[in-house]
């Protein structure tokens, strides 16, 4: 029965998203959705929340860790073209 429980998705709530990425409430938002004031804001790659109540969502924490993990790479991707 523990190997089950360590195998459970977590879910972030928004807070937590906001602590980890070190996005505000707003960037997230705007990360998600298309806005054609703000074309820059939007990553289609941000991981999409789920529902977890009637006015409650979360986010899948292997899905902001992987995230965060491709903001990585492409970051230190484009530091060692800039430095060639």
């Amino acid at each position: 029965m523990a190997a089950q429980a360590s195998n459970a998705p977590t879910i972030l709530r928004r807070n937590q998203v906001e602590a980890r990425t070190g996005l505000s409430r707003s960037t997230i938002y705007a990360k998600m959705r298309p806005n054609p004031k703000r074309p820059g804001d939007f990553d289609p790659t941000f991981p999409q929340p789920i529902a977890v109540g009637a006015r409650a969502v979360g986010w899948l924490e292997h899905e902001v860790s992987a995230w965060l993990a491709a903001q990585i790479e492409k970051s230190r991707a484009q530091s060692s073209e800039a430095a060639q």
